[in-house]
């Protein structure tokens, strides 16, 4: 649901059925911490989520039939499991069912970031003495603009290629400088539906860009 960068290297998906193989709360927390660890077993997953073993083995599986994980190098009777190459969402209206399973693998990610999110922040206030002097950098921005498709795209890119140099210190490890934390980030960009497109400075009804001031009227003769 991201948009790619050019010659980026994830695969691009309008499937509606993988999608919804992943619009799971714990498949997704499964995904993440993959991603965040490298590799982990289906023991490790389950420390971390609070979930069974059990479960964990069942999601894992699941996530790898449909490409999302693969098996990483078995270490001894160990099973871990890494992700595999990123994919990007993209709904097709030629595809039937995919633009309905975007929106329910949207609704779910999003619930979970914003859940995340306010959970850290309830943990930084609870935390709040122990914490005192630890640079926590953290924003949250709201904001609107308009521009056009172009526009949002270019944008989009320029955003992507700042934080490129930063996403792939999750998978290279030696990237990483001294002090550096683990990030989240998560952001979305929405045209207002209830907003006509702007008219433009060339249709009829659009005020002008400079106005004169209008003339006095002329004085009247008396008869």
């Amino acid at each position: 649901m991201s948009t790619p960068e050019v010659g980026d290297t994830r695969h691009s998906t309008s499937d509606p059925e993988r999608m919804r193989a992943l619009a799971h709360p714990l498949r997704l927390a499964l995904l993440q911490f993959l991603d965040d660890v490298g590799e982990a077993t289906a023991t490790q997953c389950a420390k971390h989520t609070g979930e069974s073993v059990a479960n964990c083995s069942f999601h894992l599986r699941l996530l790898a039939r449909y490409g999302f994980i693969e098996p990483a190098e078995q270490r001894g009777r160990e099973r871990p499991w890494r992700s595999a190459a990123r994919t990007h969402f993209e709904p097709d209206p030629a595809v039937p069912g995919s633009i309905r399973a975007v929106v329910e693998l949207a609704e779910v990610t999003v619930r979970q970031e914003a859940e995340g999110f306010i959970t850290f922040l309830r943990e930084r206030a609870d935390r709040a003495d122990e914490l005192a002097g630890t640079p926590l950098p953290v924003s949250m921005t709201k904001d609107a603009f308009w521009a056009t498709p172009d526009e949002t795209d270019e944008l989009l890119k320029a955003v992507n290629d700042l934080l490129a140099p930063y996403v792939q210190r999750v998978q290279h490890h030696a990237d990483r400088p001294a002090g550096a934390r683990l990030m989240r980030w998560f952001a979305t960009s929405h045209p207002d539906l209830t907003f006509p497109p702007a008219p433009g400075p060339e249709a009829s009804d659009a005020p002008d860009a400079v106005t004169e001031p209008p003339e006095p009227p002329s004085p009247q003769k008396e008869a």
